[in-house]
């Protein structure tokens, strides 16, 4: 993968209820940050729209609806990201080989149709919420988390995906298996000054990087400062420490 700056690493997490407050954080980080994560909650208020105002000032969206659904209905889901041009989109990995597969496919076929940048297609291995005893005794899953976590990124990487999300804890991991070629994007980032959340298996941003992480998913400890420019020149600062 070429060399990034520290910015174009930070995949920005609008993780608020509706467009008004996306468009207000896009606007006040958009001179330190290229890359913002419109994920479920945003979607499902500001729709479309919201993609297409992050695009219309020269910013890329990662698209986080991590569609789980039979193969043919997460194809046609793809091919919906695709014609909204995003850079980044994920499925659940959970859904299996044979729906990863369609949606790479249908991805492929539709790029060179239209002789158009295919979006990197990702998928999401275990949430950052979730512990063992979780996945366990909950899901049902009896293999380790970092088993559990390597055989869904195979799957992946078999079917076609570009990389997968996962927790910067197995970031080391992956990268030792699946080489440069594979991304990893990680969440549960949080920088050693903000205060903790709601996910489990977290690390600081240089932690993640030196740990194999591409990009890194960045929430809270930036919107929720008073000043998410600085908190942004704080995490960069970090990132070129690492």
């Amino acid at each position: 993968m070429q060399y990034m700056k520290p910015g174009e690493r930070i995949i920005l997490a609008l993780d608020v209820p509706g467009y008004n407050e996306a468009v207000d954080i896009v606007e006040r980080c958009s001179e330190g940050i290229e890359i913002f994560k419109v994920g479920s909650e945003l979607f499902t208020a500001a729709g479309p729209e919201i993609v297409r105002k992050i695009h219309s000032i020269g910013k890329k969206v990662f698209l986080d609806l991590k569609f789980h659904d039979i193969p043919n209905t997460v194809a046609g889901a793809a091919l919906s990201a695709a014609r909204l041009g995003v850079f980044m989109f994920n499925v659940h990995a959970l859904g299996g080989f044979e729906m990863m597969r369609q949606a790479a496919q249908a991805l492929s076929r539709h790029s060179l149709r239209k002789n158009t940048a295919r979006p990197k297609l990702i998928g999401v291995t275990i949430l950052t919420s979730m512990d063992q005893a979780t996945m366990q005794n909950e899901l049902g899953i009896g293999l380790s988390m970092s088993a559990e976590v390597k055989h869904l990124a195979t799957l992946a990487r078999r079917a076609g995906l570009d990389g997968v999300v996962a927790s910067a804890q197995d970031a080391h991991m992956l990268r030792s298996r699946f080489g440069k070629g594979f991304l990893i994007i990680t969440p549960g980032i949080r920088p050693s000054w903000s205060p903790p959340d709601d996910q489990k298996r977290t690390l600081t941003p240089k932690e993640a990087l030196r740990r194999g992480a591409d990009y890194i998913v960045i929430g809270r400890a930036v919107t929720a400062c008073h000043n998410p420019l600085d908190a942004l020149k704080r995490i960069k600062d970090e990132i070129a420490g690492a």
